[in-house]
């Protein structure tokens, strides 16, 4: 049993970050290696990364994901796009002309009849939405202006912050709760660790030799869902989709030192690995299980497992391998993809900070008890830290 209540810290309101920095590069970094702790900040990350690691970053780019309907009585209904349902591939639903149903979280549902159109709030003409599946949470949009679902998303849709900072979307934030090297839309949530990154940083991070491949993972709202049982492992663990190139499957096959930006690329390295597995056992479903890494058993290596992969992609011709995890890695479990993670500090009892304490064990608390004396700025536009699993 791993229980919710030993990942419980206080953690004040004050040391929550609202905002972020003038200047992404300028947030503290804690750089926690063999027991040692340093404290730093992140436009120095490079001096404690060796020149022949592999960074791995989450490329996905958060959408505008949060609409404002009204009913003809008057009721608003608020949606935030999760998923898209039909087409079901994010790029076919995003260039879309005229209709699309996407899987939502829908505020006010109550007063949301079964099949009932209704309008946007602002601009009743451009946009309106149909309740196909109560139960699934099935919305179908449809519009008439000829542009594409993503267009039409840029100029009616608002960017869904973190519950947790408690404050309205400003314009700001379009473009500080994305990382610079944002790419491939679908997510819901920044991948916060990435926040922290800067030209210069690149660019000091080449110099140095250190390697930089990206994955996709699109962060869904879930993410956000707080542990409600006592047991973790009763937790309902979201599905979230994911993309990998055959060429970064080939770099991660051929560099063992990875250190992964952000909790979302560990998910996607680690669910490789059970993908891996699952293949040399004939299961082609893609989709990894919350308890997949506890009912399996299996001796290969983390370079056998995603060379099993690679030959099912080479064997069906697939350049671009799409699938989905529900992972759910627990404080005992042994990462097998990185050697470090980089990664901001997370709330108390959530499955993020479980785990945090996979990569480093019970010295997560010294470390989160360290950077609430030394004045880190927690959550999403927080500051960052450098964990290694040894």
């Amino acid at each position: 049993m791993i229980k919710k209540s030993d990942f419980f810290f206080e953690l004040a309101d004050e040391q929550i970050a609202k905002y972020p920095l003038a200047e992404r590069d300028q947030s503290k970094l804690l750089v926690q290696r063999k027991g040692k702790t340093i404290h730093s900040a992140f436009s120095a990350i490079g001096d404690y990364l060796d020149k022949n690691t592999l960074l791995v970053m989450n490329n996905a780019k958060v959408i505008p994901a949060r609409l404002y309907f009204k009913r003809e009585s008057g009721a608003a209904i608020e949606v935030l796009l999760l998923e898209p349902s039909l087409p079901a591939n994010y790029e076919e639903a995003f260039n879309t002309k005229a209709k699309c149903r996407w899987k939502c979280i829908i505020g006010n549902s109550k007063k949301w009849k079964d099949e009932e159109y209704i309008k946007l709030a602002d601009n009743p003409t451009l946009l309106s939405a149909k309740l196909i599946d109560r139960q699934e949470r099935i919305v179908e949009l449809s519009w008439e202006s000829g542009q594409s679902f993503t267009d039409l998303l840029d100029t009616i849709g608002e960017l869904p912050l973190p519950p947790y900072l408690n404050r309205a979307t400003e314009e700001s934030d379009t473009d500080t709760y994305q990382t610079v090297f944002a790419k491939n839309a679908g997510s819901v949530a920044a991948p916060t660790a990435g926040l922290h990154f800067t030209a210069n940083v690149f660019s000091g991070l080449r110099e140095k030799g250190v390697e930089l491949e990206e994955v996709t993972l699109h962060v869904g709202a879930g993410t956000f869902l707080p542990v409600k049982e006592d047991n973790v492992v009763d937790h309902d663990m979201h599905r979230e989709h994911f993309e990998i190139t055959i060429a970064t499957l080939d770099t991660l096959i051929a560099k063992p030192t990875r250190v992964c930006v952000g909790t979302t690329s560990m998910r996607v390295l680690e669910s490789m690995y059970w993908l891996g597995i699952q293949l040399s056992k004939g299961n082609t479903s893609l989709l990894v299980h919350k308890l997949e890494p506890y009912e399996t058993q299996s001796d290969l290596s983390y370079e056998e497992s995603l060379s099993v992969v690679r030959d099912y992609m080479n064997t069906n011709v697939i350049q671009v391998l799409q699938a989905a995890t529900e992972i759910l890695i627990l404080p005992h479990y042994k990462p097998r993809s990185i050697i470090g993670l980089i990664t901001n500090f997370h709330l108390p009892e959530s499955t993020l900070l479980m785990l945090i304490a996979s990569v480093v064990g019970d010295s997560w608390r010294q470390i989160y008890e360290e950077a609430k004396r030394k004045g880190y700025r927690f959550l999403s536009y927080g500051d960052s830290s450098l964990l290694f699993t040894e």
